[in-house]
């Protein structure tokens, strides 16, 4: 946005954050006006968790031990805004439904599937899409392919590794260095592998840093 200003960060991270919408179908999408920023990953990979230590609010996003409970494109946005074109919030975060939750019905994971795609497809105020990959089990044949669109749509997009305080230091640097080795293939992945814990708040700081840095360009 033209209008974006050098205390970005304290516009954005300092002040409460509100739900505003959930959008199970494009239709339903706000309109087009703040930079979005998105969050993907395979369903129990903790997005909602890193979304709440994000703004610093437990309660913000849903969390839950079922896998695939978000059904829909959740739109969290700065509160204190009028919404009006002269006050727009700076930025909306957005909680993408999990992808790779075998155990849904199928209808159902195709509609979710088919969401996201749309979405990252068609929506010219995405900025960037934070990829999340769980420590303990590395990128997934459905992450490759999560990937491997993303590319398609030249879409810019950085890998956070969730969880990382579930592994030791040795096996996360391993792992940070093999996760660049297989994005350094794909041309819409930002080069910098993050590494964060929602539990021990580790991390969180660069996260929300790189979100500035994006929201600057």
């Amino acid at each position: 946005m033209a209008n974006l200003q050098p205390d970005l960060d304290v516009k954005v991270f300092s002040r409460p954050w509100i739900f505003i919408r959930g959008v199970p179908a494009m239709k339903f999408l706000p309109p087009e006006g703040p930079a979005e920023i998105a969050f993907a990953g395979r369903s129990n990979v903790g997005k909602s968790s890193l979304i709440n230590a994000l703004v610093g609010q437990n309660g913000l996003a849903r969390t839950s031990n079922t896998p695939g409970r978000t059904q829909e494109l959740n739109y969290f946005v700065p509160d204190g805004y009028s919404g009006g074109a002269d006050d727009m919030p700076p930025c909306a975060l957005v909680d993408m439904p999990g992808y790779g939750y075998a155990e849904a019905p199928k209808e159902q994971v195709d509609n979710w599937t088919r969401l996201v795609f749309d979405y990252l497809r068609g929506r010219s105020t995405l900025k960037r899409v934070y990829v999340l990959i769980d420590s303990r089990h590395g990128i997934k044949k459905n992450d490759d392919e999560v990937l491997d669109l993303l590319d398609k749509a030249a879409i810019s997009y950085q890998v956070v590794l969730t969880k990382s305080d579930k592994i030791k230091p040795p096996a996360l640097e391993k792992l940070k260095a093999e996760t660049s080795t297989k994005i350094a293939k794909h041309p819409a992945a930002y080069p910098f592998i993050l590494a964060t814990s929602s539990e021990k708040s580790e991390g969180i700081d660069t996260l929300r840093a790189a979100i500035i840095e994006v929201l600057n360009l």
